[in-house]
């Protein structure tokens, strides 16, 4: 399988419900670094899993969406707990529908977000 990652970061605010959470009930901002991984069997007709600049343009776009941003503000989040976890799925949807992943034969996307240089959660995504 071959891959090729890019690399971004956002900062949102959010907090979460649920006493698992503790101090992270409160109202707090998030700085992420996030690592989209393009997976495909075989590579193109042009001898590459997919354009890296477009990659990175794309990923962009998606976390321009949400950074600098509330999350307990944005409708599309209402009553969900916008966990690194959960955000790692959203970003990698977004992702593959913007960059047309299934039609450009891609098998996979992997999303990680980095929360910090000791603590990461990651959603993949199979085409």
């Amino acid at each position: 399988m071959y891959s090729v990652t890019v690399r971004d970061h956002m900062m949102v605010a959010h907090s979460f419900r649920g006493e698992v959470f503790g101090p992270a009930q409160a109202l707090h901002g998030a700085t992420f670094v996030v690592d989209a991984t393009f997976r495909r069997r075989d590579l193109d007709p042009d001898g590459v899993v997919v354009d890296i600049a477009e990659a990175a343009e794309i990923l962009s776009a998606v976390l321009g969406g949400l950074n600098h941003r509330n999350l307990d503000d944005d409708p599309d989040f209402a009553g969900v707990n916008t966990t690194s976890e959960y955000l790692a799925g959203v970003v990698a949807q977004r992702v593959a529908d913007r960059i047309g992943a299934r039609d450009r034969g891609l098998a996979g996307l992997s999303v990680t977000l980095h929360e910090s240089h000791v603590a990461w959660a990651s959603f993949d995504l199979e085409l």
